[in-house]
């Protein structure tokens, strides 16, 4: 049942060859046989996904179902889920559960999903390892002394693991791409204002964006055809028709333009992680894609400028968390500066202090022109480098990372050589394109991932170039050593 992707899943519900209470038994009773081993999930809702699993099957019993009633997934702990724990990976809001649901999750909600559990996570999505996490460190079902990339290491850990057969995620800099690439699964960040923002909590408004994570670009297609809304509580939403993206994965790669930009594959990159992305670049030759060399010459200010922008939106957003509304306060106050302090020196982590504290600095005064400002303007530049690309191409391609999982501890303390390991998703964010990574090769069996970048709104061709890819290859279905 487990190896069944989510496209099998809904198949085998609509043949009634299982029933929706089955098919989450056998999830649920994965998460609690195995689930010690990865730390994937944070929070499982065994009654809850149960109670409306029987609901789901009611409603297909009826004829009234919905392509995904009844069908498993689990929810990435920075959506807001009403009556559930929403923790953000943080000591900060540990006990915070609250009263209604993020957009998304009342998108699934509604379309009849179960929702298993709520997934572990960077803390504030703030790191590329999952290590910063105040529940603990995800342990990649590769490598369990491995990291699975961050900031959404519990999605892809779980979906990598077979815990369940899709997940949400959300990606501000690469957290959906990165540890979809160390954990050999498929992640999509759609593009900015496509996936509603609201019940998200937010660490940087003008980057963060929900996308699905799964085995296949199939399965990534179902999800975000119910992830994707317009939505008028979040002022960055875009009301635009959501088409069906399950539409054109059929269609034929025959003269598909591909641009590979040349600063991709430079000093930085594994030597394994490039010839595996140029192998799967060759195998678009043979499905009939031409290869266009192309440069994106801002790219080297990707990073710098991200980590001027990110913490300066974070450092303004996280203010929010003061102990006087609701999250973790400090014991016995002494007075309202001595709450703040202790409660903000208790409750947030070390990365997520280091972030506020960077993002403070930026925004101060005689530092704002000099950062903050020079930072957007070279955002912009990083921008106009796209657009001018994606007039000559119809995606680009490279690698997602510049090397497979590294062990735990081994950048922990060098942020920089940490920040490093976005290098080459951090650019689509600040242009706001969608993007997305799929399994292309193993580096001493652990999973590569091949990054896919796409025009505005052009998830629908993303989704397509991948899936021929992926029906051409196998890579998707490779699984973990030893995993049953």
């Amino acid at each position: 049942m487990h190896n069944k992707t989510l496209a099998d899943i809904i198949a085998g519900l609509n043949n009634g060859d299982f029933s929706s209470v089955e098919v989450t038994q056998h999830f649920l009773g994965r998460i609690k046989a195995m689930d010690g081993q990865y730390n994937s999930f944070v929070t499982v809702t065994e009654d809850a996904a149960l109670a409306k699993a029987a609901a789901a099957d009611q409603l297909r019993a009826s004829g009234n179902s919905t392509v995904l009633c009844g069908v498993p997934i689990a929810h990435k702990d920075i959506f807001c889920t009403n009556g559930v724990r929403t923790s953000c990976g943080s000591k900060m809001l540990d006990n915070f559960v609250p009263p209604y649901d993020a957009t998304v999750v009342d998108n699934f909600s509604r379309a009849g999903a179960i929702v298993l559990g709520k997934t572990n996570m960077d803390e504030f999505a703030m790191g590329s390892s999952n290590e910063t996490s105040y529940y603990g460190p995800v342990k990649n079902p590769w490598d369990t002394n491995c990291v699975p990339g961050g900031s959404s290491g519990g999605s892809a850990a779980a979906v990598a693991a077979r815990l369940t057969p899709a997940a949400t995620a959300t990606d501000t800099g690469g957290s959906i791409r990165q540890p979809a690439a160390l954990c050999g699964i498929t992640g999509l960040k759609p593009t900015y204002g496509r996936v509603s923002r609201w019940g998200m909590i937010a660490f940087a408004s003008s980057l963060d964006q929900g996308g699905p994570m799964a085995r296949t670009a199939e399965d990534c297609a179902l999800m975000l055809n119910t992830m994707a809304s317009f939505d008028p509580r979040d002022s960055t939403s875009i009301d635009r028709p959501v088409p069906d993206y399950t539409a054109e994965l059929q269609n034929s790669l025959q003269g598909l333009k591909i641009g590979v930009p040349k600063e991709y594959f430079s000093e930085g990159l594994d030597s394994g992680t490039e010839q595996a992305v140029r192998d799967a670049l060759a195998e678009y030759e043979k499905l009939g894609a031409q290869l266009l060399e192309i440069s994106l010459p801002h790219s080297h200010l990707a990073v710098p400028a991200y980590y001027v922008i990110a913490p300066a939106e974070a450092s303004a957003n996280l203010s929010r968390f003061d102990g006087v509304r609701y999250g973790y306060r400090c014991e016995d106050p002494k007075d309202l500066r001595d709450l703040y302090m202790r409660t903000r020196g208790e409750g947030f982590g070390d990365e997520v202090k280091r972030r506020i504290l960077v993002g403070a600095y930026c925004l101060s005064a005689g530092y704002y022109d000099a950062y903050y400002r020079k930072a957007q303007q070279v955002r912009r530049l990083i921008k106009q480098d796209f657009v001018d690309a994606f007039k000559e191409v119809d995606v680009i391609m490279g690698p997602t990372s510049p090397s497979p999982a590294f062990a735990f501890g081994a950048k922990g303390n060098d942020p920089v050589a940490m920040y490093l390991e976005d290098i080459y998703t951090i650019a689509t964010n600040l242009a706001g394109l969608p993007g997305m990574s799929v399994p292309c090769g193993l580096v001493d069996n652990k999973p590569v991932g091949l990054q896919i970048i796409g025009d505005y709104f052009d998830e629908g061709l993303m989704l397509n170039v991948a899936h021929q890819f992926q029906q051409a290859t196998d890579w998707h279905q490779r699984t973990p050593e030893g995993l049953e």
